[in-house]
């Protein structure tokens, strides 16, 4: 069974990187050239890339580390991991997402030694889960990599042109992560309610971080079915720092996404083709 280890930001290096690797790693907005998905990938609404993935955990953790994604989906974070020598631990409500994680797994055979585990479970009740899983004793993570549900915004259709909602309804695919599931905390109507839901998995994450650790947290600012501008990165940033440290911020540019012809032609809206990845720091004063 996994046993702590010396905490990261003890002395010893970050990464592995190189001088020059460190610098490209460093710039603060990125494009991404990703792989398709495979069939029961596309199934999950919000999917992010492998990559995405990848270029943090490379940057935050080394080889042989632990990184933890209380909203795995279907593995993305996972397979990122088993590709660059890294554990992983998943966790996901949705069974079904969870089942698609563990086959998508299987079929990466790179780097068979390292651990990867996807757990069905709430991650709500995170300290339950891991103490359940790892007989109450948990691994020091050095890395929280996530996405979390963007509130209930998958679920609404801002606009009457072509999109990928659109696109994803003409198909019959899923369109929000659940729809019955208890606790799903995209489900959660009144945004006050999901930011504190979301700082609650947080909270319960933070005694199984390692001192000194990284959450890097993707998350975009969205428009609800209202037109509202919700600043919901920019709000879960404010809320989060009064655990974690903010650190700064990455965006991640999207070059291959469909635009629309929102609001014309008498109302500015934008075509939203970025993501903040937020970067905090576990145990370190402001």
């Amino acid at each position: 069974m996994p046993q702590a280890k010396e905490a990261s930001g003890s002395g010893s290096t970050l990464n592995d990187l190189s001088g020059k690797d460190w610098v490209r790693h460093t710039i603060s907005w990125f494009t991404l050239k990703v792989r398709r998905r495979t069939t029961e990938e596309i199934d999950h609404p919000g999917k992010y890339p492998d990559e995405l993935a990848e270029r943090f955990i490379a940057f935050f953790t080394k080889k042989g580390q632990w990184v933890i994604d209380p909203f795995v989906g279907v593995g993305s974070t996972l397979v990122a991991c088993k590709n660059l020598e890294r554990n992983g631990l998943g966790i996901d409500i949705n069974r079904d997402f969870v089942r698609v994680a563990d086959h998508v797994l299987e079929q990466q055979t790179l780097f068979p030694t390292s651990i990867q585990k996807v757990i069905c479970g709430d991650a709500l009740q995170v300290d339950e889960v891991l103490r359940t899983h790892f007989k109450n004793h948990p691994p020091q993570f050095d890395l929280c990599m996530t996405s979390p549900p963007y509130w209930n915004m998958l679920g609404k259709q801002r606009g009457g042109s072509d999109s990928q909602h659109r696109n994803r309804k003409d198909k019959g695919l899923p369109l929000v992560y659940s729809t019955s599931i208890e606790n799903d905390i995209g489900n959660i109507s009144a945004y006050d309610g999901y930011l504190e839901a979301l700082l609650n998995v947080f909270s319960g994450l933070k005694p199984f971080l390692a001192a000194g650790s990284h959450l890097v947290v993707v998350m975009q600012n969205i428009l609800d079915e209202r037109g509202r501008f919700m600043p919901l990165a920019w709000d879960f940033s404010l809320r989060m720092g009064s655990m974690f440290r903010l650190r700064q911020e990455q965006i991640w540019c999207q070059t291959d996404k469909m635009t629309g012809i929102w609001g014309y032609p008498t109302t500015y809206v934008s075509n939203v083709h970025h993501h903040y990845c937020l970067v905090f720091q576990n145990g370190v004063k402001a």
